[in-house]
């Protein structure tokens, strides 16, 4: 019986252990450090009034491109309903800089800072500099690179203010035709999501700014974007745990600071028809937060979003979310409404005040962790310049350099001999020209428009390129059909190089058998154009790996290794079967 007990106590001791370290602490924390966090705290909760303790769960949006009058109203918002934060939206850097350094002023407790910024701040801000995609990301084998990446989008949102990246995504992307994840996602194994996910939630951390990995409990699979209605999550129980919910499982003792819930409806873990996630309390109390044990922040998707905005008012919503198990509303559309909402139930028994203090207790610890018990007003001045620089260039280049995925070179035509000529055909929607222009630096290429094809000499090398629209990353990835066939009429009597400046899924109908030679780029834009002529040229190694099912021959896992000059075969790669 002794040993029994003594069995039992270990048992709770290891789940303890495990259960503490989900919530986010900055790395080699002292005892004396911890208790002068949870001293601050404490004193903070107790000097706040019960409206103060709940506005704390609150965080709303801030836009600088929609007038005066909504900037008036989020002020109006920080000072009445003393609210816990602001996520940024779009668009001027410097005025949101001076916004949140007046609305930190107004505020008895310092705001957390927020902003959606899975492929840095450009996501919001458009004169930062773009970093790539997450599926981009996953096709990458060094996984230390998307941590250098990701403490760059750390070093950014210092540079702002912000403390809390909403990134990242760890919906494992099986349908191709989802459209509202596709390139947020690091692919469709679970493995590389979870490796990907790891690598840079602790870039940001590492770097003292929060992560939050999203969309509980998985959005990967989805026909639906629940910006615009709810969602349906059809699956069983083993695929959703074997999938869907593998990733969230495996990060849930990470540290990682913060889970961001979808609103999705998932019949296999609610039983309550059309009830999204987002306020579902069998989904965050009964799954996140007892049977994972989480202990970091839960917060919802965007409570503005169609999902959820056409079935609940505003307020309800938010009260239903916090009823739920979520300690932070975000994007809030109703918070005084909200709390009056929250402070019924709490009177009726139906939440009780040990639930605020616990949720706010974790906001407040948090934001002593990130270093806003001492807050200081951010500079705006250059901060234009100081979000896209060399050192952004750089970087991003390096990702995507990394992220080259070689399927098939049968003729051994890469890398391209300067001392010959070839033919260069674009094709699809987008702009070619920067890698037309670095290509021109080494090697000598001539352009042929799609009506020019036959004058090209035959058993010639054409590099035939898809150039597909990534001015977002909703965009359709799919092959025209004009496109397609100039590619088949190509590889009759020409030795094809094809380059695919876009999804790889943009392959999943085009028939490459007689191709010599594919190469996935993954974006169009100038640093993935960049980087992808300086590898054709052989400056840099091309080892990239297919981050998703594409088809039946299309596999994700495969790839070829191409060092700088000279190829090396490697036991792991991959060949295309044709």
């Amino acid at each position: 019986m002794k040993n029994f007990k003594s069995q039992i106590a270990l048992l709770f001791i290891l789940i303890f252990s495990l259960k503490s370290t989900a919530q986010y602490q900055p790395k080699n924390l002292s005892k004396s450090d911890l208790k002068k966090a949870n001293d601050w705290v404490d004193k903070t909760y107790s000097s706040l009034s019960q409206d103060e303790k709940l506005g704390q769960l609150f965080i709303v949006a801030l836009y600088t491109n929609k007038g005066e009058d909504f900037i008036n109203n989020v002020r109006n918002i920080v000072i009445n309903e003393k609210i816990g934060g602001i996520i940024l939206m779009q668009d001027d850097a410097e005025r949101e800089i001076n916004l949140v350094n007046e609305f930190q002023s107004k505020s008895k407790v310092p705001l957390m800072i927020g902003m959606d910024a899975e492929w840095g701040l450009y996501q919001r801000i458009a004169t930062a500099r773009k970093f790539p995609w997450a599926m981009t990301l996953g096709a990458i084998q060094d996984k230390n690179l998307i941590k250098e990446m990701s403490a760059k989008i750390a070093e950014d949102c210092h540079r702002m203010g912000i403390n809390w990246d909403f990134a990242p995504v760890v919906d494992v992307n099986t349908n191709p035709n989802n459209p509202i994840i596709g390139n947020r996602s690091f692919g469709s194994e679970v493995q590389n999501v979870v490796n990907s996910a790891m690598a840079y939630s602790n870039g940001l951390q590492d770097n003292n700014v929060l992560a939050a990995i999203k969309h509980f409990p998985g959005h990967g699979d989805t026909n639906t974007d629940s910006h615009l209605d709810l969602p349906e999550v059809s699956h069983d129980l083993k695929r959703l745990n074997e999938v869907e919910l593998a990733p969230f499982k495996a990060l849930m003792d990470k540290g990682i600071g913060g889970v961001m819930v979808a609103h999705l409806y998932v019949p296999s873990l609610e039983s309550a028809k059309g009830i999204p996630a987002s306020v579902s309390k069998n989904i965050i109390t009964g799954l996140l937060k007892e049977k994972f044990g989480y202990k970091g922040l839960i917060i919802t998707d965007a409570l503005n979003m169609g999902a959820v905005a056409k079935r609940y008012k505003p307020g309800e919503l938010d009260a239903l979310a916090f009823k739920a198990g979520n300690d932070i509303m975000l994007f809030s559309d109703g918070v005084k409404e909200g709390k009056r909402l929250i402070q019924l139930a709490i009177d009726n028994k139906e939440i009780s005040q040990n639930r605020v203090e616990e949720s706010v207790k974790k906001i407040l610890l948090t934001k002593y962790f990130l270093g806003l018990n001492q807050y200081e007003p951010k500079n705006p001045e250059n901060i234009n310049a100081d979000l896209n620089n060399d050192s952004h260039k750089q970087i991003v280049q390096k990702m995507y350099s990394n992220a080259l995925t070689l399927l098939k070179d049968d003729k051994k035509l890469l890398p391209l001999n300067c001392k010959e000529t070839y033919y260069y055909v674009p094709l699809e929607e987008a702009p070619y020209q920067t890698f037309l222009d670095t290509m021109n630096l080494n090697t000598t290429l001539i352009v042929k428009k799609p009506s020019e094809i036959s004058t090209i000499p035959a058993n010639s090398k054409v590099i035939v390129a898809f150039h597909k629209d990534n001015s977002t990353a909703y965009k359709p990835y799919k092959i025209s059909d004009s496109s397609k066939k100039i590619l088949s009429d190509l590889s009759k009597n020409q030795n094809v190089i094809l380059n695919v400046f876009g999804s790889a899924y943009a392959l999943k109908d085009v028939d490459i058998s007689k191709v010599s030679t594919v190469l996935v780029a993954y974006e169009n834009n100038d640093d993935s154009m960049t980087a992808t002529a300086k590898a054709l040229n052989g400056k840099t190694k091309i080892w990239g790996r297919l981050p998703v099912l594409v088809n039946d021959k299309l596999k994700a896992g495969m790839g070829m290794d191409l060092n700088e000059s000279v190829r090396t075969n490697l036991k792991n790669s991959k060949k295309v079967v044709e």
